[in-house]
C-alpha cells in the first residue's frame, strides 16, 4: 500500500512542477501554491483504488467536528491544521489517514521549519504511548497513522524541491527535484 500511495504523491508533484513552473515562480502565497498541488493530488487519488479518500487543504477536524489534535515530542497535545491532507474524513476508520503534507517556501525560518517536521513525525506515528485500542468503531483521541507524511520546500531561486518523507514516526527518505 504505501508503494502506491508514495507513487501517487510522486506523479502529482511531478505533474504539479511540470505544468504550474510558471505559477509557482511568480511567488504566489503557500497557500496558493498548496490549493494547486490539492488539484493534482485529487486528479491522481480519483484513478486508484483511494478514489474514495479526499484531498483537503487546510483541514483540522476530526470526526464529530473535533479539532484534531496530536501529541509533539514533549507529550503537549496541540492542535493541528496540516497544508494537505489525503483522508477518509472518518469514513474508513480502518484506514483514515494516507498523507499528510507540510509545504514551506526556502526563505521560511528553519524554526517554522522544523514545526513542519515535528508534526509529520507525530502524524506518522503508529499511536501515542504506545498505545491504540483500534476495536472498528473508534478513532484514537489524537491523529495519528497517516502511511506517508511529506515534507516539501520549495526554492524559487535553485528552481527545485526539497522532498523528505516521514513514515511510523521517522525520515525515511530526502532527494531534491528540479523545475
Amino acid at each position: 500500500m504505501i508503494q502506491e500511495i508514495v507513487r501517487i504523491f510522486e506523479k502529482a508533484s511531478r505533474n504539479f512542477l511540470q505544468e504550474q513552473s510558471t505559477f509557482i515562480l511568480s511567488g504566489v502565497s503557500e497557500r496558493s501554491l498548496c490549493g494547486e498541488l490539492m488539484k493534482y493530488l485529487a486528479r491522481e487519488i480519483s484513478e486508484t483504488n483511494f478514489s474514495k479518500y479526499h484531498v483537503d487543504v487546510e483541514h483540522n477536524r476530526n470526526e464529530g467536528g473535533k479539532l484534531k489534535t496530536i501529541k509533539n515530542g514533549k507529550e503537549i497535545v496541540i492542535p493541528i491544521t496540516c497544508d494537505i491532507i489525503v483522508h477518509s474524513r472518518g469514513e474508513n476508520i480502518k484506514q483514515d489517514n494516507l498523507i499528510a503534507i507540510e509545504m514551506k517556501k526556502s526563505t521560511n525560518n528553519k524554526v517554522e521549519k522544523d514545526k513542519d517536521r515535528e508534526r509529520l513525525i507525530a502524524l506518522t506515528k503508529d499511536s501515542f504511548d504506545n498505545l491504540w485500542s483500534y476495536d472498528g468503531k473508534t478513532f484514537p483521541q489524537h491523529v495519528c497513522r497517516y502511511q506517508l507524511g511529506v515534507y516539501y520546500e520549495i526554492n524559487f531561486i535553485a528552481r527545485h524541491v526539497v522532498i523528505e518523507y516521514y513514515m511510523k514516526g521517522e525520515l525515511q527518505k530526502n532527494y531534491i527535484v528540479g523545475f
